[in-house]
């Protein structure tokens, strides 16, 4: 793993360390061979990880390297990170389950890509004996754990963002840019992001994204503004950093020069970027770090025959599971003002990888020096 996520996962230990130690939640009392404390095993672990795409930066940038150094860290470095990316294939990763119960894993990391389509995979998973952790999106079965950051909250601080950019206007027309109907995540940022929107917006056009694919919010915006007209539109709800540049690129390509402002989340480099030239309003920065140091405990400690009680802060249910052991990770919202004290400072990017020569201008007109 580099220097800088070295940095990071460092960062953000102590903050992980001091949630653990204030939990009040415990695992789900359900008898399963998977959490109980009989059988337990020592540190000579393989878990399983399952990350559902590689054209969102973070998943192989982020989320894969700060797992992988945490398990080492907890195991003495004896315990393995058998990995596999689904590339947005909800099929392939069913099969990549059933290759990690093949390879008798521990416990697995699953980050679904169709929340609904991967319920019988986990059942798959318990039936064998395996703890599934199930992060960032809260997939169907039989889950342990879950880990994520507060969703609705994302929404609510996109929505409260973009308000505040639209500044007086009375009942200013938007368009909503959703993610896909196959991520649960993609419900709870709606939802949030309308409950500060609604009454206060006139919603123009909206749309759930397939695969969250940055090409297909192009498209869609170039439909809304075929329908709202260029000089309709106030601002935009982007569920994502990577939907916001494909949106920007078709405002552009219709030639409006005074771009409205564009919601976006996950603080990647390119929209962080974007941010600095004033192209794109505010991202959500959600410290990864935090999140998967979380996963990798919950995971050994299920691989291990441990119940949760000292990581998990609270629980949830989904459609056939109550009581899942839960940790939200808090989120912060991302503009201009505050790239130093969040994605520099926590070590996700230094000054000199946001501030190319392309964006040495802007990076000195928004004191980022």
């Amino acid at each position: 793993m580099n220097t800088r996520m070295r940095r990071a996962a460092v960062a953000v230990a102590a903050t992980t360390m001091a949630v653990s130690l204030a939990a009040c939640g415990s695992a789900k009392e359900s008898g399963d061979k998977a959490t109980t404390d009989s059988g337990k095993k020592g540190d000579d672990l393989k878990i399983g990880l399952l990350l559902p795409e590689n054209v969102t930066a973070r998943y192989e940038k982020f989320d894969k390297p700060i797992i992988e150094k945490k398990v080492s860290e907890l195991t003495g470095g004896k315990a393995e990170v058998v990995y596999a990316n689904a590339k947005q294939d909800a099929t392939l990763q069913s099969q990549q389950v059933d290759t990690m119960i093949t390879n008798k894993v521990d416990a697995l990391i699953i980050d679904a890509v169709d929340a609904k389509a991967i319920e019988n995979s986990v059942k798959k998973a318990k039936d064998e004996g395996i703890p599934v952790v199930a992060f960032d999106r809260l997939a169907e079965g039989p889950i342990d754990a879950y880990t994520s950051f507060d969703n609705e909250e994302v929404g609510r601080v996109q929505g409260t963002a973009l308000l505040e950019a639209l500044g007086d206007a009375a009942k200013p027309t938007i368009v909503m840019m959703n993610g896909s109907i196959t991520d649960p995540n993609a419900a709870l940022f709606k939802k949030g992001a309308k409950s500060v929107l609604d009454g206060k917006v006139t919603y123009g056009k909206e749309y759930d994204t397939k695969e969250w694919k940055p090409e297909n919010a192009n498209a869609n915006m170039e439909g809304a503004i075929t329908a709202l007209g260029k000089d309709k539109i106030a601002g935009v709800y982007s569920a994502n950093d990577g939907m916001a540049g494909g949106i920007i690129q078709a405002l552009k390509s219709a030639g409006i020069s005074k771009l409205p402002p564009v919601t976006g989340q996950d603080a990647e480099l390119a929209g962080v970027q974007r941010i600095v030239t004033g192209e794109q309003f505010m991202s959500v920065y959600k410290p990864y770090p935090q999140e998967g140091i979380v996963a990798a405990e919950m995971a050994v400690a299920l691989a291990k025959g441990e119940k949760l009680d000292t990581i998990a802060t609270s629980k949830v249910d989904n459609a056939g599971t109550k009581g899942i052991a839960t940790v939200l990770v808090p989120v912060v919202s991302l503009t201009k003002e505050n790239i130093k004290d969040t994605v520099i400072k926590d070590g996700i990017y230094t000054l000199d990888e946001i501030c190319t020569a392309k964006y040495k201008a802007a990076c000195d007109a928004a004191g980022l020096k």
